[in-house]
């Protein structure tokens, strides 16, 4: 599964999806130019001590990506989105597009794959959920989705409650 960020702005929030990538098993693909850098340096002073983990790619342009996207069929998730987040039929092949956190994504993408917009629906009094908080709650959707949590068990040395010692200790 690839979550895909266009045109990233605020390194907090591609840092929390990536993340969210690596505790999900999906691969990060990042549509460029972002704002900020993802020069070795910068990850380490940024603390994404995770990001070795992390499969990721970086396509320099829109155009570098949609040619790695090839005939691929992606969801686009946009408060404007025909479908609600929690009915397509994900696939673990999928390539799940979020929009920059200015200005979304490009009308033309809306246009060539308008049949695969996705939604979230927004019960309160905001504008957007924030891009890590969206991206977290498709992402999960989709794992769902996909059957990749039947059978998962926490292992055994993990905490039960938030601050409890782990068992056995």
């Amino acid at each position: 599964m690839h979550l895909a960020l266009y045109q990233p702005q605020i390194p907090g929030n591609t840092g929390n999806i990536g993340r969210l990538c690596v505790g999900m098993r999906a691969s990060l693909q990042i549509i460029g130019p972002c704002a900020f850098d993802f020069s070795e340096k910068s990850l380490k002073r940024a603390g994404l001590d995770y990001w070795p983990n992390l499969d990721w790619a970086l396509h320099p342009t829109p155009e570098d990506f949609l040619a790695w996207l090839g005939n691929r069929q992606p969801w686009l998730i946009t408060k404007h989105g025909l479908t609600c987040f929690d009915q397509p039929e994900y696939r673990e092949e999928d390539v799940i597009i979020l929009g920059n956190e200015v200005r979304g994504l490009p009308s033309a993408w809306h246009d060539r794959w308008s049949k695969r917009t996705v939604h979230i629906p927004i019960l309160g009094p905001i504008r957007a959920f924030n891009l890590a908080n969206a991206a977290a709650m498709v992402l999960s959707q989709a794992r769902i989705a996909t059957g990749s949590f039947a059978g998962y068990r926490p292992p055994s040395t993990a905490p039960t409650a938030l601050g409890d010692e782990p068992a056995g200790t």
